[in-house]
């Protein structure tokens, strides 16, 4: 018998979050492959499910996602990781791989979980809560209202693409924007309109929601939102 994937987002950090679904298919699963730039360094996202789920020590096996920029050495470290995986699902077992936040929300889970259903393997995707849903939530804002629109985006290709996609929204997420900080106040601060929110580690220890500060320093998991004021109350 073939084994199954479960790829499971763990939330943004706030173990409460995990939700009841998340917390049943890691309870019943045979293995749970957690996400490491190299081994035996700590897992953000295993950080959150020990404190939630009792999970034996033999159960887990560490996936190295290497964070490169070049496209070639991800979908080399893709492809390890995918076969590392498939080699426990051709013994039957019911896996789960772990990420955090949600693993439609550009989780580099998605990408073997996407490879293990191509090689004939059963996925099945259990979300988890946004950090940037959770981080409006504790901000007290509301990321759409009637017939706003949003827009989700990397900070990848830097500021010429949030100043392009800018005028279009009512309200623009930009993810994992702690490098442009102070581009990003510098921008606002031609404009009237504009109130943003930095959500950054939400729902961890150094967690921080509040006005944009170039002087702050900000971790990887850092998010910024941009509303336009007249969508304000």
């Amino acid at each position: 018998m073939k084994g199954i994937l479960y790829g499971i987002g763990v939330g943004p950090g706030d173990p409460s979050l995990l939700t009841l679904k998340a917390k049943q298919v890691l309870e019943e699963a045979d293995r749970i492959f957690i996400p490491v730039t190299k081994i035996g360094e700590e897992s953000k996202a295993f950080e959150i499910v020990k404190q939630v789920v009792e999970i034996a020590q033999e159960k887990v096996v560490e996936v190295v996602f290497a964070m490169k920029r070049n496209r070639e050495e991800q979908e080399e470290g893709w492809e390890k990781a995918t076969k590392q995986i498939l080699s426990y699902l051709e013994q039957g077992e019911r896996a789960v791989l772990i990420t955090i936040g949600d693993v439609s929300i550009y989780s580099t889970a998605f990408y073997v979980c996407d490879r293990v259903k191509k090689a004939g393997y059963e996925v099945t995707m259990v979300p988890g809560v946004p950090s940037f849903c959770a981080g409006a939530s504790l901000a007290g804002i509301s990321l759409v209202e009637g017939r706003e629109s949003l827009m989700v985006i990397p900070s990848l290709k830097g500021m010429e693409q949030i100043e392009q996609v800018l005028p279009f929204f009512e309200n623009l997420v930009i993810m994992k924007s702690a490098r442009f900080i102070g581009q990003i106040e510098d921008m606002i601060a031609k404009q009237t309109n504009i109130k943003a929110y930095v959500l950054s580690n939400i729902g961890m220890e150094n967690e921080y929601i509040g006005e944009l500060d170039s002087k702050r320093e900000y971790g990887y998991l850092t998010t910024v939102i941009l509303k336009k004021k007249d969508q304000l109350l």
